[in-house]
Parts: structure tokens; C-alpha cells; sequence
């Protein structure tokens, strides 16, 4: 048996359920109705065909010609030019490790073995064999930046270090402060 408590909120909730239906139905019937209008509205804008946009220039001249209608003309883009292509990546011809070293300061104004003034912040470097003018890809295994620099000099004579990087050739590969780094040498052609 239930108590009378219960069955009173229990006959109030259904009777406020009751009430709200109404309410409900006449909601859902509205928004039908709202979206029944603006299906014909949008459907009436669809309908309408497209004008040309025109500048205020282009209205007030075309007001004055309206008895005079000309064809349009097709509009014209201008024609794309195709990039030229880029050049090719250097091809690697041959690949090491090893120590590098750098030198610079105290080097400034004199002449490298190839006989260029050795200046600061330059991206060369000493190799023992390499040809003068050979393009290297030395790359810090430590750190992973590399830099593109060109043999000028000989050197390193120094225990078995592979090549000795001018100072910016070293900032740039961020040897500077540890002085030496484990580095991969790509000769390119």
C-alpha cells in the first residue's frame, strides 16, 4: 500500500505532465512553422536570377546605356607563368666522421693556404686532402645542425681530427664552447 503522501506528489507530477503538453504541441507546431517559412524564403532568393556586382561608376553609367545593352564580355585572367624550376640539390660524393676542431681569433688577416685573408664569421675550413673550393656538409652528431662550408686552408695537424672549421662555420654548428665535436663530413659536388 502506498502512502497518501506519495500518491499526492505522485498525482501532481502527473497532472503538471499533464499540463505541459499543451504547451509542448504548441512549440513543435511553431517551430514547424517556422521552418516551413524559411524554406520558402530561402527557396524564393534561389529562385531569382543572379545580377552582376557593380561598382558605383559602373551603376551610374549603366543607367544612362540602359536603352543600349551590349554583350558582356568574357572576363579575362591573366596567364600564370610556371616557376622556373629550382636547382638541383647538391649530390653527395663522399661521406666521413670524425673530430672537428675550429680556429679563428687569432688567425684574423692572414692568409689561408689558398692564399685568401682568413676574416671573421666566414663558413670555411682546413681539411688535410679536399681540393680548394670543395663544398662540405659537416653536420655536429651531438646537436644535429649542420652548415655548408668551403675548404680554403689545410689543417687540422692535431692528434686524429678530421677538419678545422673557421669560427663561424664552429658558431654555427654551436662548437665554439666544447671546442671539438663528432661530426659527419658529406663532400658535395
Amino acid at each position: 500500500m502506498r502512502s497518501p503522501l506519495s500518491l499526492l506528489l505522485l498525482t501532481g507530477l502527473l497532472s503538471s505532465a499533464a499540463a505541459l503538453f499543451p504547451v509542448l504541441a504548441r512549440e513543435i507546431e511553431a517551430d514547424s512553422l517556422n521552418a516551413q517559412i524559411v524554406r520558402e524564403s530561402l527557396e524564393a532568393v534561389l529562385s531569382q536570377p543572379l545580377e552582376p556586382l557593380r561598382s558605383e561608376d559602373d551603376q551610374d553609367s549603366a543607367s544612362e546605356t540602359d536603352a543600349v545593352s551590349e554583350p558582356e564580355t568574357a572576363i579575362t585572367t591573366p596567364a600564370v607563368q610556371p616557376l622556373p624550376p629550382l636547382p638541383a640539390p647538391p649530390s653527395v660524393v663522399a661521406v666521413s666522421t670524425g673530430e672537428a676542431s675550429w680556429y679563428g681569433p687569432g688567425f684574423y688577416g692572414n692568409r689561408t693556404a689558398n692564399g685568401e685573408v682568413f676574416r671573421p664569421g666566414t663558413l670555411t675550413a682546413a681539411h688535410r686532402t679536399l681540393p680548394f673550393g670543395t663544398k662540405v656538409r659537416v653536420t655536429n652528431l651531438w646537436n644535429g645542425r649542420s652548415a655548408v662550408v668551403r675548404i680554403n686552408d689545410r689543417g687540422p695537424f692535431h692528434g686524429r681530427r678530421v677538419i678545422d672549421l673557421a669560427h663561424g662555420a664552429a658558431s654555427q654548428l654551436g662548437l665554439v664552447a666544447s671546442g671539438i665535436a663528432q661530426v659527419k663530413l658529406e663532400v658535395l659536388r
